[in-house]
């Protein structure tokens, strides 16, 4: 298969990547910094313009049969009121560069009645944080988006698999000062989103402990979730 994967010079993207290429498959990987990868493209996927320009490079020569939307950031947590830049920054990576790197990945994949598109959400889209305002607003956008695009595409036999995970050791999570409940390994985590795209899960909640207690939270009466929240919001962070 030609794989795409975006945000593959490091942590999730990077141990993805390294296990389809060693099965033989082609990746072409996208991200802020040189990957350890033959096709490699340098792109702050903020860069729309810039991100558009290299897919298209991509798919004039190539049919992509799997794109996994990895690329994603997040600020320390605060209770500080989020400065604009960069509430637009967390958005536009996390969110809006998804659909500027389908553009022309869709077209392709409609053509070929096949294909798989891979979206690494979190947790945090099903309980809005108030110390990670950003964040939190950009996966619970990429679980509407996938619901949606799920339903779009499945005539034409794509794929649309929506993976939510927990805290996976990364860069993004070692500057989290507080204790991450239920912390997985890399390679760990790398092992479950790999099962759930193997599966062709349409949707895939991990660790199934963390997501159920995270679950049960995002379907509490408003003013219980309000004090749960309230109590995040009032510890130093």
């Amino acid at each position: 298969m030609n794989i795409l994967i975006t945000g593959a010079s490091s942590g999730i993207g990077k141990e993805l990547a390294k296990r389809y290429e060693s099965q033989g498959h082609t990746i072409f990987a996208i991200s802020r910094r040189k990957a350890d990868f033959e096709n490699s493209y340098e792109c702050d996927v903020a860069d729309f313009d810039k991100l558009r320009s290299i897919v298209k490079e991509i798919t004039k020569n190539n049919k992509i049969d799997m794109v996994i939307a990895n690329a994603g950031i997040s600020y320390p947590h605060s209770t500080a009121f989020m400065p604009f830049e960069e509430f637009k920054n967390t958005i536009d990576v996390n969110f809006i560069s998804i659909h500027a790197l389908l553009e022309n990945i869709v077209p392709q994949m409609k053509e070929n009645e096949r294909g798989k598109i891979v979206l690494i959400s979190s947790l945090a889209g099903y309980v809005s944080s108030p110390t990670s305002l950003a964040y939190s607003a950009s996966k619970r956008a990429i679980n509407s988006y996938a619901e949606g695009l799920r339903n779009q595409l499945s005539k034409y036999n794509i794929k649309v698999i929506n993976i939510k995970p927990g805290f996976i050791e990364s860069e993004m999570t070692t500057k989290n000062k507080f204790k991450m409940p239920f912390l997985l390994p890399l390679e760990k985590g790398v092992e479950k989103i790999e099962y759930a795209i193997s599966k062709d899960k349409k949707e895939y909640d991990f660790p199934f402990i963390f997501a159920w207690v995270v679950k049960i939270v995002s379907i509490l009466p408003t003013n219980l979730k309000d004090f749960i929240l309230n109590r995040l919001n009032s510890s130093k962070i």
